[in-house]
Parts: C-alpha cells; sequence; structure tokens
C-alpha cells in the first residue's frame, strides 16, 4: 500500500484550445516515435535474411536502440528541465527519421547497428517531454487518465508497425518500406516545431545561482525520493514481456515455434497492443482516484504475467490460438501499468526537476527489455545447434523461462521500496490507513 507525502501536483494552465493544441502535436510525435522504435519487430524474419546473421545479433538490434534509449533518460531529462519539450521533442524526431532513412539503406551489421542508435537517441525523450506538457497544461484531476491516454495513442503506433508496415515489407521490400517511416519521421518533426509550446507561466529552467551545479547533483536531487525510486521499479517489473514479444521475438515464435502464420501473428501482436490502449485509461482511472493504492495495480500485473508465461511454456507443445490470443492480452496490460511509475515520479518531485526524474523512472522498463531481449537470444542460440536462425518449441520455453530472472528483481524492487516509501511518508505525518479502516469509513481507499 503505497502513497504520496502530498496532494497531486500540477503546474497547469488552464485547458484551452491552445492545450488541444500542443497536446495533439506532442502525442502525434510519440506516436511516430513508437512506430520507429516497434518497427522492427515486425522486420526480424526480413533482418535474418537481409544481414545473414543470427539470434544474437538479431537481439543486438533491438539490445544497442533500447540501450541508447536508456543511456539518454537522464540527460535527456536534464534537457528537457533546461531547453523545454518543443525543442526536445522536435530533435528527437528529426534524429530518428534520420536512423530510419539509414536503415532504409543498410545492408551491413554495422551501418544497421549505427541506425538503432540513432532511433533510441531521438526516441529518448519524447514521451517524458509529452507527460511534462499533460502536467504543466491540464489540471492535476485529469493527469493519470491523460497520461495513460498518451500511452495508449502511442500504442496505435506499434499497431501501425503490425499492420500497414508488415503490409508494405511484403509488398515493397525493407528499403522503400523504411523510406516511407523516414518520410513520416520529417513530418512529425515539422507537426513537433509548429504546434508545441510552454505555458506562459511556466518558463522553462535556467541556471541561477540556486540551481544545481552540475549534472551529477541534478540527477541526484531528482531521483533520491524513495517514492522516485518506487517508481523506477514499477516501471522495471511490468513492461519487458510485452516489450520482448512486441519488439522483436513475438512473430519469430509466434511462426516457427506456435506454428502460426504470419497474419495470425501480427494479430497476436495486434491482440496485445489493443488490450494495452483498453486497459491504459482503466489503469489511470484508479491510479487518479485511489493513489494510496498503485502498487496494488503493479503487483496485480506482475501475478497475471507470471501465470500467463507458465501456462505458455509448461506444456511442451503448441498452444490452441485462444490461449495464445489470452497470453498476448495478459501481457499487452504491463504497458501501461509501467505508467503507474511515471505518476510516482510527478507526485513525489518538484516540477522543476521533474523531466529529470522522469527520465530515471523511464529507464526501468528499458533496462528489464534489454535484459530480456538479449537473454531470450543468447539462450536460444546456446540451446540450439551451431548456425541455425530458425528455433525450435523447446528453444524458445528455455529461452524465455529465463524472464523469471527480472520479473523477480522487479517484485522484490516494488515491495523493498514501498515499504521504505511508507516509512518516509510516516515520518511526514502521512498515515495510509488500511483497507478495513478506509471500508469501515465509507470512503474509497484512498
Amino acid at each position: 500500500m503505497t502513497a504520496e507525502p502530498h496532494p497531486v501536483r500540477s503546474s497547469a494552465a488552464p485547458p484551452g484550445g491552445r492545450a488541444t493544441v500542443v497536446y495533439a502535436a506532442a502525442v502525434a510525435a510519440y506516436f511516430v516515435a513508437v512506430l520507429h522504435r516497434t518497427a522492427l519487430g515486425v522486420a526480424g524474419v526480413e533482418a535474418l535474411d537481409r544481414f545473414r546473421i543470427g539470434a544474437t545479433t538479431l537481439a543486438l538490434f533491438s539490445v544497442v536502440q533500447l540501450a541508447v534509449y536508456a543511456a539518454m533518460q537522464l540527460p535527456a531529462g536534464r534537457l528537457l528541465d533546461r531547453f523545454g519539450a518543443r525543442t526536445v521533442i522536435g530533435a528527437g524526431s528529426a534524429v530518428m527519421a534520420g536512423g530510419q532513412l539509414v536503415l532504409a539503406v543498410a545492408d551491413t551489421v554495422p551501418v544497421a547497428l549505427l541506425a538503432r542508435v540513432l532511433i533510441g537517441a531521438g526516441d529518448a525523450g519524447i514521451f517524458i517531454s509529452a507527460i511534462r506538457l499533460v502536467a504543466q497544461w491540464f489540471p492535476a484531476r485529469r493527469v493519470p487518465v491523460l497520461v495513460q491516454v498518451t500511452g495508449l495513442i502511442g500504442q496505435s503506433g506499434q499497431l501501425a508497425s503490425a499492420i500497414p508496415l508488415a503490409w508494405l515489407l511484403h509488398h515493397h521490400g525493407w528499403s522503400p518500406s523504411f523510406g516511407v517511416l523516414a518520410a513520416v519521421g520529417v513530418l512529425a518533426t515539422g507537426i513537433a516545431f509548429a504546434g508545441i509550446r510552454e505555458p506562459a507561466a511556466e518558463p522553462v529552467a535556467t541556471a541561477g545561482p540556486d540551481a544545481p551545479t552540475s549534472f551529477v547533483r541534478a540527477v541526484r536531487l531528482a531521483t533520491e525520493s524513495p517514492g522516485t525510486r518506487l517508481g523506477w521499479w514499477s516501471h522495471f517489473a511490468t513492461p519487458f514481456s510485452a516489450n520482448v514479444i512486441s519488439l522483436l521475438w513475438g512473430v519469430p515464435f509466434f511462426v516457427t515455434a506456435q506454428g502460426r502464420s504470419t497474419a495470425e501473428a501480427g494479430a497476436l501482436l495486434t491482440v496485445l497492443t489493443v488490450t494495452a490502449m483498453v486497459s491504459g485509461p482503466l489503469v489511470g482511472r484508479f491510479t487518479g482516484r485511489h493513489p494510496l493504492r498503485r502498487s496494488w495495480v503493479v503487483l496485480a500485473s506482475c501475478a497475471a504475467t507470471f501465470v500467463a508465461w507458465a501456462a505458455l511454456l509448461v506444456p511442451d507443445t503448441p498452444r490452441p490460438l485462444g490461449q495464445l490470443v489470452v497470453f498476448a492480452a495478459v501481457v499487452g496490460a504491463g504497458g501501461p501499468v509501467s505508467l503507474v511509475g511515471m505518476d510516482y515520479a510527478r507526485t513525489f518531485t518538484p516540477a522543476d526537476r521533474l523531466g529529470t526524474a522522469s527520465g530515471f523512472v523511464n529507464t526501468g522498463g528499458f533496462v528489464s527489455t534489454i535484459v530480456g531481449v538479449l537473454a531470450v537470444g543468447v539462450t536460444l542460440q546456446v540451446v540450439s545447434p551451431p548456425g541455425a536462425t530458425t528455433y525450435t518449441l523447446d528453444a524458445y520455453r528455455w529461452a524465455f523461462a529465463v524472464l523469471v530472472v527480472p520479473w523477480a528483481l522487479g517484485v522484490g524492487g516494488v515491495l523493498h521500496q514501498r515499504r521504505r516509501t511508507r516509512a518516509a511518508m510516516a515520518r511526514d505525518g502521512v498515515v495510509v490507513p488500511s483497507v478495513r479502516a478506509a471500508l469501515r469509513r465509507g470512503r474509497p481507499a484512498r
């Protein structure tokens, strides 16, 4: 049972036409960023053939992108605090467009890895900038739901990669498909610079006599709260299963190990994405109404994900399509649940450090995703014959079983930081009532 030490903060200007325009521009850029981020997930088979690589090298494509994304979170957050969302989103969109253009012409592994570096670097600041704009432009009571809606719209970018991009790849090939993605990135850049503004009452922070004197000190101040660290572990524990499936290993697993067609594999990724889109607003509504019980959502998602993986991996035969649909739906819900971690950052961090704190929290899920994607690739190659480029069901069962390690670390981290957060709150005089006491008083468990 976690809580926040003070009411949900928002410096928001009153919403209106300008707020709507700013929000629309930000979420459009985020939609395109997710499209860029997940594009390789539907091109895994084509990448194996184009670059003549094995599972470990294919995993490296995603790992490099995610590692750069995660490594850039704190610098991106600091840049956000200093220069504002318009600059970070616009520049990031332009860099991602350049990365997709490089990938369109790449025919060697080093060039493809350079493209993935650019995509990860450009992507790093876009989401945290978008949710900062939500906190700046809208009333506090609407922020949790709007953050989830932002994530929902971003998830629809994954749908665009699962369906239209897959069609482009099948009918027009590698270079035209990724060239189209580069053009879309240029469009997103223009929208960001044209539509995004900081609220007039919220000028971008500039250095002053009381400002942190170094990047390291700024990061320490933004991340020292146990509540912010609880946000990091919440973000670590919940999204990596969905990311491992959607970013790289889902289509090869469904096609080569479960015996499904490419169309069925794409449909399963669509189920994963639609589930995330549907569950996001529900998660946001719950956390907005019951902020003292936010960790319940996190732990419930972890438990459901564990059960879904166990039901998939324990049997040694391909699973019926219905079970695969349920699996995709359950793990898909972990994406929006991870945004509870961002809500912790917002409510435990002063406004002038929110970008850095959000960047810190946002590294959590990408660290666990990097570990998961790479661990699956390495395990597949270790348990398969040398030189294999397709893998058996038993190989995938061993590989996916390794994901229990980041799962256990995440659950343990949430429980530990939850205890520390409640202890810090108690020292500040904030007491979390038990559920029984809250119900006895006839009030919602808030």
